[in-house]
């Protein structure tokens, strides 16, 4: 500024040809950024001919009386080092002097301080003001194209939103004109003016940080509440214009959500459901029941698409929902549950159709299962039993009732299995595939209720079968048994026998103990004796269960003679014992009596028919003694040595008898 506060306009001329038009059109515009205030206090115009003609300088002076002549109050023309003609040069600018209006003075540029302060000078003229052209050119430019963008955004934004005011209730009943957008993103217009005022504000503050003084200009100035005016209408307008682009991105999102529920709605309730009442059927097989499976998961696949878009669908719903409109809440309700209705009654018809088919195929399976197990009983059956041995047998029937009892799991698995199945069919509904399904159920129900009657007349069919082999698998048992306790008895028999012609053999040292011998041998004839006879009864049986069983028992061939032969060998040496034990008995008495010492009877001592006797006892006893029990054998051929001492003892007794005779007469004489 110059001492007056007015504006200080330089001129710099170059040695190149000025263009006057050009540097007319520069003016204009410079002088167009102050404000009337300040073009009121004058400008002071330094024209900087250092570099021209004088004739160009003259030029310059002259069109700045026709473009600013009320506004210049000085002109300072820094002449050049080298020599103007100052006389022609100050006679001319004295000459115009009137006609120009203001005043022109020649002056060095050393010399300008006498006029301006040099802290208003740049350092061109010798003064302290710091000043870069090209940094205000720039500055100017984003300045004025953000005026120019933001004047024309602030109309086009007017416009809309003004236009969506008046036209509220057609832009419901219309799409949204996608070109009916602002020609500039306002974002990037107020983000320009932000960093353009908070330039400006900073060369503001921020001049005397350096130590200068300096002041900005006033086109600055004047700059700052302009954007600022600037920016706050930008900003009311384009909160405006987001509500306004809200409401219309909510309308086309509802109208398009609106879209996308009847969409899913015409197939679910359309084409879907018309391939769910194509399907009813369960199959009579295990593959029937898959091929039906397969078929529902391509059906599944197809709805999965749609509740993929319902559920996408819903969260749009919901988050619309959450924004709170009163306008459109009861018509997002609406579409929401109409839309819930249709997918949750289509999802519910698939979960059924699902498990329908889930069952029939467990049902399947365990009827296929059972059909296998009963095959295999009845291929059991029908091959006749040819066991080895009774516990062969024992395992074959083991084997038989554990078949039977898998049957009875099978079957009673495959009544639960088929009772819940018609459960399931019997709470199908109409509504379930939107048409009456009677007849249809009434042939799944007759398949399954075939199938169970079916499996239960063969299982029946196999029980008593069963029965049959049971009771001959048990007679079987019994012959063996019977068999097995008849060779039994034969050999407790010969271990009788045996033990008859070895350990049996004693006669025993007086009467007394030959009496005890012969009352057990008594009664271990008679253990033998039970033994034989609990052998017959078993042979006996056998018979009976061959005739039952229509076979020939192998007992009769073998057995029986062996059981026959062992026990007429055990009567035979039961017999000679007895015999043995009875003449045992004898001797012992008669040789007892005469033996011991008895004077009072001296009579029955010597009586020489008792000693003959006795004798003759002896020698048979001890000639049956030499002779085997049981021929040809040579079993039971034995002499006790006790018999042959109390023998010989009597012979001894019978030789001093008869010595002593003839006294024994004398003496009774």
């Amino acid at each position: 500024k110059d001492r007056r506060s007015g504006l200080i306009l330089t001129i710099p001329l170059c040695l190149e040809q000025t263009n006057m038009d050009e540097l007319s059109v520069t003016l204009d515009y410079l002088l167009s950024i102050p404000s009337e205030k300040c073009k009121a206090r004058g400008f002071t115009v330094i024209v900087d001919g250092r570099k021209s003609q004088w004739n160009v300088v003259k030029t310059v002076v002259v069109m700045l009386q026709n473009v600013v002549p009320a506004e210049v109050s000085l002109v300072c023309v820094v002449k050049p080092d080298e020599f103007w003609d100052k006389k022609v040069t100050h006679f001319c600018f004295w000459k115009e002097k009137d006609r120009l209006g203001f005043e022109v003075i020649l002056v060095s540029a050393n010399k300008l301080t006498r006029y301006i302060e040099p802290c208003q000078l740049t350092e061109d003229f010798g003064g302290s003001l710091t000043y870069d052209h090209m940094d205000w050119l720039n500055k100017r430019l984003v300045f004025e194209k953000f005026t120019k963008e933001s004047t024309s955004l602030l109309d086009e934004l007017a416009l809309i939103n003004n236009g969506s005011d008046k036209g509220n209730q057609q832009e419901k009943e219309r799409s949204v004109d996608l070109n009916f957008l602002p020609s500039v993103d306002p974002e990037t217009v107020l983000q320009t003016g932000h960093e353009l005022l908070s330039e400006l504000q900073q060369r503001r503050f921020n001049g005397s940080d350096g130590g200068v003084s300096w002041s900005p200009m006033d086109d600055e100035l004047l700059a700052q509440p302009q954007v600022m005016k600037l920016l706050d209408s930008l900003r009311e307008q384009y909160t405006r214009y987001q509500e306004v682009c809200r409401q219309r991105s909510k309308r086309t999102q509802l109208e398009e959500i609106q879209q996308k529920v009847m969409q899913v709605v015409n197939w679910l309730e359309g084409p879907g459901s018309e391939q769910l009442r194509a399907q009813w059927g369960i199959g009579d097989s295990i593959r029937a029941s898959q091929a039906l499976q397969q078929k529902h998961e391509e059906i599944e696949s197809q709805h999965s698409e749609w509740f993929a878009v319902y559920v996408e669908l819903n969260q749009q719903i919901a988050a619309l929902l959450n924004a709170g409109d009163e306008e459109d809440l009861v018509e997002l309700k609406s579409l929401q549950q109409q839309l819930s209705d249709v997918c949750y009654r289509q999802a519910s018809q698939l979960e059924f159709r699902q498990n329908l088919l889930q069952a029939a195929l467990e049902f399947h399976g365990v009827a296929q299962d059972l059909s296998q197990q009963l095959d295999g009983l009845l291929g059991m059956l029908c091959v006749d039993v040819a066991p080895a041995d009774g516990a062969s047998i024992q395992q074959t029937l083991k084997l038989l009732e554990e078949k039977l009892k898998s049957v009875d799991v099978g079957l009673q698995g495959l009544r639960e299995k088929g009772q819940g199945l018609l459960d399931q069919i019997s709470n199908q509904a109409s509504w379930a595939y939107g048409k009456d399904v009677t007849i249809e159920n009434k042939e799944n129900v007759d398949h399954i209720q075939g199938v169970m009657e079916d499996m239960q007349l063969r299982k029946q069919r196999c029980e008593d079968m069963v029965d049959v082999r049971r009771l001959k698998m048990l007679q079987m048992v019994q012959l063996f048994k019977c068999e097995e306790d008849a060779a039994q008895a034969v050999e407790w028999l010969s271990e009788l026998l045996d033990a008859l012609l070895k350990t049996h053999i004693r006669l025993g040292d007086d009467a007394q103990e030959t009496k005890v011998l012969l009352e057990k041998h008594r009664k271990f004839v008679d253990v033998a004796q039970s033994t034989y006879d609990y052998g017959r009864q078993l042979l006996q049986a056998t018979v009976v269960l061959c005739q039952s069983l229509r076979c020939t028992s192998r007992s009769s061939g073998d057995t029986l003679p062996r059981l026959n032969r062992v026990w007429k060998q055990f009567t035979i040496a039961s017999e000679e014992r007895v015999h043995r034990l009875e003449m045992a008995i004898a001797f012992h008495s008669n040789a007892e009596k005469i033996l011991q010492d008895c004077p009072e009877e001296p009579e029955a001592i010597n009586d020489e028919e008792q000693f003959d006797e006795i004798e003759a006892v002896g020698k048979s006893l001890l000639d049956r003694l030499t002779v085997p029990v049981v021929y040809p054998d040579g079993y039971g051929s034995s002499t006790p040595r006790h018999i042959i001492v109390r023998f010989t003892r009597v012979e001894m007794k019978k030789n001093r008898e008869r010595l002593s005779y003839p006294q024994r007469e004398a003496h009774q004489t």
